[in-house]
């Protein structure tokens, strides 16, 4: 296969980066129908590349497996979902076998100095055993501590396909290991930007019987990771985290604490190398902002949270369209957090009741929030707990001060930098997002739609806070909505159990916009398609196209496109969970799916097929 240019040259064309005048169209593959492709991963997609005198470059597309979460790569002792605790030691389950993720989440393939190397995330595990001993069952945890592989890759100089050579788990142990890092991004200074979502960490004891799911949590990482030598705390996760790789394949790893604190599904930052925006996943949950003090600076800036101003009508149907203002948070750098975080806890920086607790006669200059859960705390800003709040509770402070966190499930984040355009995958549009005249704070009124949205943020200069003072970034959101093509659409079931169309995107998450393709890439996570797809969408012409489909059950994870490496383009997209069927599955059809998938060998891999662009 050659790349994209060599073709323009032989074809007597105009050549550059992207032919002149050329585009590239993506033709869909049909919804799986039979249990054998209900099963697999795979693609019957073809990418066309359009030359701007009318002929057409075409070639189909495939996926290729660069391993399986059990498979053991190069010289890797263990499989490549092995976990482990902070002393590298490899962890075991309940009944002394060893403890592999079936969930390989974020990709980024890095093209480091000529050597190619791929960074991948195991995003969580259930670790209560589904075996027949309820003794063990009984004491074990419900999360177990994750990890990160580096896997050394080969291209094939004939055909430009991947090969895993090699392979070794990152070692956390120096930020106190990782909480569920689920998607991630590539840096413009190409190093793997990575996640924690703390679901189980974020609740107090203002939050009632949540709160037993953190100190759960926390029991793991003590129990598992830190082999019950050291104690674990909440504030040590929720961050950003960044593995930079260097050219012998050695790994150092870094929190940037100046990020803030949420459950970050990932961040993206724009090509001013300092603007940064995330996906904040969860339920009641807020869109921020992050500015670093210059280029590649993400241990010292500022954040803020955005202000939904609705601009159509209440139960809107679209998803809703507002402009946005923004809040600042405050300012800090990673130092200063790593400081707050190792002094203080929850109840020095809040007082806080739920709404069990709260006398409004005895609890003076308190606020309702709605923050992380669906459920009311109350709330009050202790002396001096601004900057600490910002950045160890930064959701909590950002609905403290009037930022909208009335989001659902915000999940992958995208960046078109030609028409400055931010892309942000809303995977359910329900809970806080619909009219709640219940609730003092209302910003976001719009319909239910359990099939969720991707939305699209234009991007401004010369923006203002609300308090009058400029923001430095020539990146910030000014407006959004959901482009027609982009929003789910919710069905009775069909005959296979989906009860959203299965010709539309269901529970978008993982994005990827590739300048190139002019397209953006979306990846499903959705319980209402029985298998979960990855699709194409070419923001010019708006079609839609399926483009790989994944075992029933499964979640479409590890997106990532690259463009161009030696004549190639990749298109990174893993498997994770494969097997976890949907309720509205047809039973006769799962009976004969079923036997046909191996829960436990998620794929990582790769679309085929695409010239270097």
């Amino acid at each position: 296969m050659k790349s994209l240019k060599t073709l323009c040259i032989s074809l007597s064309l105009v050549a550059s980066s992207l032919c002149a005048g050329t585009s590239v169209e993506f033709i869909g593959m049909n919804a799986p129908t039979t249990p054998e492709q209900m099963a697999k991963t795979y693609s019957e997609a073809k990418v066309i590349i359009h030359t701007q005198s009318g002929g057409k470059i075409e070639r189909a597309l495939s996926y290729e497996t660069l391993f399986g979460v059990k498979d053991k790569v190069g010289t890797s002792k263990n499989p490549a979902g092995q976990l482990y605790s902070a002393s590298m030691k490899p962890l075991l389950d309940p009944f002394g076998k060893p403890l592999i993720a079936e969930t390989p989440d974020s990709n980024s393939l890095l093209n480091v100095e000529g050597s190619l190397y791929l960074v991948t995330h195991y995003e969580y595990d259930w670790i209560l055993s589904n075996g027949s001993s309820a003794e063990k069952t009984d004491v074990w945890h419900e999360r177990a501590p994750m990890s990160m592989t580096l896997t050394s890759l080969r291209q094939n100089p004939v055909d430009g396909k991947l090969k895993a050579v090699d392979q070794y788990p990152i070692d956390f142990s120096k930020v106190g290991g990782i909480w569920i890092p689920c998607a991630g991004s590539q840096t413009p200074w190409n190093t793997h930007l990575g996640s924690e979502e703390d679901y189980d960490l974020f609740f107090t004891k203002a939050s009632g019987k949540e709160y037993q799911r953190a100190q759960k949590g926390l029991k793991a990482m003590s129990e598992l990771y830190f082999e019950g030598k050291k104690e674990a705390k909440a504030y040590d996760y929720g961050y950003i985290t960044e593995v930079t790789v260097k050219p012998n394949g050695k790994t150092s790893v870094k929190k940037h604490y100046a990020m803030g604190r949420a459950t970050w599904e990932m961040s993206k930052i724009m090509s001013d190398k300092k603007t940064a925006f995330f996906g904040d996943d969860g339920t009641q949950v807020g869109l921020y902002m992050y500015i670093g003090d210059g280029e590649k600076e993400l241990d010292s800036g500022t954040l803020y949270a955005a202000i939904w101003n609705q601009t159509n009508e209440d139960n809107a149907k679209d998803g809703g369209q507002a402009t946005l203002s923004w809040i600042k948070l405050g300012h800090a750098s990673s130092e200063e957090v790593w400081r707050w975080k190792e002094n203080l806890s929850f109840d020095d920086i809040f007082e806080a009741y739920s709404p069990a607790e709260y006398d409004p006669q005895k609890h003076e200059g308190f606020k309702a929030i709605k923050a992380g859960h669906s459920e009311i705390e109350y709330i009050k800003l202790k002396p001096n707990m601004e900057r600490a709040a910002a950045f160890l509770e930064t959701r909590r402070y950002a609905a403290y001060l009037g930022a909208t966190t009335e989001f659902n499930k915000m999940e992958g984040v995208a960046f078109n930098k030609k028409d400055k355009k931010l892309y942000i995958a809303m995977s359910y549009i329900e809970k806080g997002m619909t009219k709640d005249a219940s609730f003092g704070k209302d910003d976001i009124r719009v319909a239910k739609n359990r099939c969720g949205g991707t939305y699209e943020l234009s991007l401004a200069s010369g923006v203002s806070d609300t308090n009058g003072e400029a923001i430095k970034s020539e990146f910030v959101p000014t407006s959004m909505y959901v482009p027609a093509p982009l929003l789910g659409q919710e069905v009775p079931a069909d005959l296979f159990g989906n009860t959203c169309a299965v010709d539309k995107i269901a529970n978008t998450d993982n994005l990827f916009y590739s300048s190139a393709m002019r397209t953006l890439f979306i990846g499903e996570d959705s319980g209402a398609h029985v298998n979960n797809y990855l699709w194409a969408y070419n923001i010019d012409t708006k079609k839609l196209s399926r483009i790989l489909s994944i075992p029933a059950g499964a979640e479409s994870t590890g997106l990532q496109v690259v463009e161009n490496i030696n004549g190639y383009a990749y298109i990174m997209s893993n498997a994770q969970h494969q097997g976890d069927f949907i309720k509205t599955m047809d039973k006769v059809l799962q009976i004969k799916v079923a036997p046909k998938i191996d829960k436990f060998q998620a794929p990582v891999g790769y679309l085929y097929g695409i010239p270097g662009l």
